[in-house]
C-alpha cells in the first residue's frame, strides 16, 4: 500500500466524518474575512485621519 493509497483513504474518512461541519466553518471563515476587513477599513480610516491632522 502506497502513500497516496493512505492519503487519499484519510481524505475520504475525513469528507465522510467532517461533511456536516463543512458548511458551518465556511461560515465561520467567511465571517472572518468580513470582520478582518472592517478592521482594516477601521485602521486605514484611523491612519488617514492622523495623517489629516
Amino acid at each position: 500500500m502506497g502513500t497516496t493509497t493512505i492519503g487519499t483513504a484519510i481524505r475520504l474518512a475525513e469528507s465522510v466524518l467532517l461533511a456536516g461541519g463543512r458548511k458551518q466553518a465556511r461560515l465561520n471563515a467567511w465571517t472572518s474575512v468580513c470582520e478582518n476587513r472592517r478592521y482594516a477599513a477601521d485602521r486605514e480610516a484611523a491612519r488617514t485621519a492622523s495623517i489629516a491632522k
